[in-house]
């Protein structure tokens, strides 16, 4: 019998600021592997390769530096807004420290992901300035959205009907393939940033329980796209709905409002450090 990875315990992390898609690669590889600062970095250094290779190629064609290098070298980072938000171009080359593999779920490489995905390990999701992570841990998977106070138990079903919802609501979705870590490599005393907590199932089951038995529940996908109209729905109750093919459209519907609706929504109704 397989021994549980990290003792069987989920290690998630809490919104912190900005910080969603640090929280996105660390809840990827179950451990807090990598802070803001380390982000930052590859960010930077994507940005001078970017340069260089721009500059190389304008050098090599025309043997002058042009207005669209000046332009280039004169702007913000392309891979890190002011905001704090990365780009998958950096969380791809944090991910590749650990020989794992991050391709878009449309690609045709991905194609039987995209059919059966419960066979998948993780995937990643992006939106505006937000990423988070659906992970399989110990043969369960997991919503480790940094929205909500505990990860959030998926059954395999709901798991492709929850991923259809993303894609139908804008998400960009990537799949991450590869070597996982089985282990957080770290002494107990590193193996924590502050934000970062290790859970039990029941405890996170717990958790979230509570939070919304006092009417408190992290922020999810769907009460980012309609908070008022879904801030109650359980896996149950969605299931439940799916069932009836009209509410299902008329949900689709819903969840298909104008980035501008979402971008409303994310910088008046929801809390500043949500990223």
């Amino acid at each position: 019998m397989e021994v549980p990875s990290n003792g069987g315990l989920l290690y998630h992390e809490v919104q912190e600021a900005k910080l969603c898609a640090v929280h996105c690669v660390n809840t990827v590889l179950q451990g807090p592997f990598f802070s803001e600062f380390d982000l930052a970095a590859l960010a930077a250094d994507l940005d001078r390769k970017e340069r260089q290779m721009l500059t190389e190629g304008a050098a090599a064609a025309a043997g002058i530096v042009t207005d669209d290098i000046i332009a280039f070298d004169s702007e913000e980072s392309h891979n890190v807004s002011m905001g704090g938000d990365f780009s998958i171009q950096v969380l791809q080359k944090a991910l590749e420290v650990w020989d794992l593999q991050v391709i878009p779920l449309d690609s045709p490489v991905a194609e039987p992901a995209q059919i059966d995905p419960e066979l998948e390990n993780a995937f990643i999701c992006h939106l505006q300035d937000h990423w988070f992570c659906i992970r399989k841990v110990n043969g369960e998977w997991y919503n480790f959205d940094s929205l909500y106070a505990a990860p959030e138990h998926l059954s395999r079903f709901y798991l492709s009907a929850y991923l259809d919802t993303l894609k139908g609501a804008g998400w960009s979705i990537f799949l991450v393939r590869g070597n996982f870590p089985k282990e957080c490599p770290l002494s107990s005393s590193e193996a924590s940033n502050g934000y970062g907590q290790w859970l039990t199932p029941e405890d996170s089951a717990r958790i979230l329980k509570a939070c919304n038995s006092k009417g408190e529940s992290s922020v999810g996908i769907d009460q980012i796209q309609q908070p008022e109209r879904y801030a109650s729905y359980t896996e149950a109750e969605m299931l439940s709905a799916m069932e009836d093919e009209e509410l299902k459209a008329a949900i689709a519907a819903s969840l298909m409002d104008s980035p501008a609706a979402v971008a409303r929504s994310n910088t008046s109704s929801l809390p500043e450090e949500k990223s």
